[in-house]
């Protein structure tokens, strides 16, 4: 009997979490203010915008409750880094999907410099509690295949042809490289405007 609960014991942990469907966000789930991102994990613009501006303005509106931020996934060449990289953070699970997606962020030069995804993703994912097999599994999978292409279909359908991208309560912010400044001031915006 203990060794049955035991091998349970071993399964449950080492299976992965379950794999999330639609847009993942953070912050306070009714805001009223939310910013939208369309990025790319290939993207060297969206990886500076996470690694230097992302952390202030996190710390500023959503950790504060007055914005809900929602990744939206777009893919950018080359294709494969950003796919592979959302498919293993979707298979992280919602609790750690932003840690698997700020992994890669960070770890985005080393990739480009080494040309070697693989190390990388495994070693991020194994920091968020994948196992290679898990991460192979899931990248294989061709369900999460399609569900990204329908993701990124959505944000094509809307118009976004390039990342970072943003809208702020369904406005798009204009602007070449968004700053902090440009961020802020949209939220400004977005505050004064009245409810729909």
């Amino acid at each position: 009997m203990r060794l049955a609960l035991l091998a349970l014991l071993l399964l449950t942990a080492a299976a992965p979490a379950p794999y999330p469907a639609g847009d993942l966000s953070l912050g306070k789930p009714k805001a009223r203010i939310v910013v939208e991102e369309y990025a790319s994990l290939s993207c060297t613009h969206c990886a500076h915008f996470n690694n230097e501006i992302f952390p202030a303005f996190k710390a500023k509106y959503v950790d504060t409750g007055k914005v809900r931020y929602v990744l939206k996934e777009f893919i950018t060449e080359p294709a494969n880094v950003a796919a592979v990289g959302f498919i293993t953070a979707r298979c992280a699970g919602a609790a750690r999907y932003f840690q698997v997606v700020d992994g890669l962020f960070r770890r985005q030069a080393e990739i480009y410099q080494t040309q070697q995804l693989r190390p990388v993703l495994l070693d991020v994912a194994k920091q968020a509690g994948l196992s290679e097999a898990q991460v192979t599994a899931c990248v294989a999978d061709p369900a999460n295949r399609e569900a990204l292409e329908t993701r990124v279909s959505e944000g094509i359908a809307r118009g976004v042809d390039g990342t970072p991208t943003f809208y702020v309560n369904g406005v798009k912010v204009e602007a070449g490289v968004v700053t902090l400044a440009d961020l802020e001031q949209a939220v400004a915006a977005a505050g004064k405007a009245k409810k729909p």
